[in-house]
């Protein structure tokens, strides 16, 4: 065998075996990812009702739109502001913990700072996490960490404009 082509064979087997290694670890990352928040596609949410300390808020989608139900009268909201807050449902977890592994007064979950219904599925909202913009969510039985952009807002914060 020339020089030349026992060159291009060991390049060949070189770069398999880098493959090989960038596939194992690409499939390795995507199979420890803690996921998202609900397994629910935000799309297909329906119902949203939030609260913020003693004040509620209650929507309903009706033919593509939200309503705000918790008044005298339904009124249309702001589609953008609701899908902000179905995209909630979506949010990357940064790591999962069982709920009897934290104390909920110590992460700010005893009461939650808010707690944001979507299609019957309830997640609260704790205090900011030590390290990073990060808060704490429960979902069910485990508790989340998530960025602090997913924090709920109500409307009134929701419409105030930065000068």
């Amino acid at each position: 065998m020339k020089r030349a082509a026992r060159q291009q064979l060991w390049f060949a087997v070189a770069v398999l075996v880098l493959l090989t290694a960038a596939w194992w670890q690409l499939r390795s990352d995507r199979m420890s990812a803690p996921g998202t928040l609900l397994s629910i596609d935000p799309d297909a949410i329906t119902r949203v009702n939030l609260q913020i300390g003693n004040a509620s808020e209650h929507y309903v989608k009706r033919d593509g739109h939200w309503w705000r139900t918790d008044q005298a009268t339904s009124t249309r909201a702001d589609d953008l502001r609701l899908g902000e807050l179905t995209r909630i449902a979506a949010a990357p977890v940064q790591s999962w913990q069982r709920a009897d592994s934290y104390e909920p007064a110590k992460i700010g979950l005893s009461p939650p700072q808010a707690k944001l219904n979507l299609d019957g599925q309830t997640l609260l909202f704790g205090g900011m996490t030590a390290i990073g913009q990060s808060c704490y969510v429960q979902a069910g039985q485990r508790v989340g960490i998530v960025s602090l952009r997913y924090m709920p807002r109500s409307a009134q914060s929701a419409s105030i404009k930065a000068p």
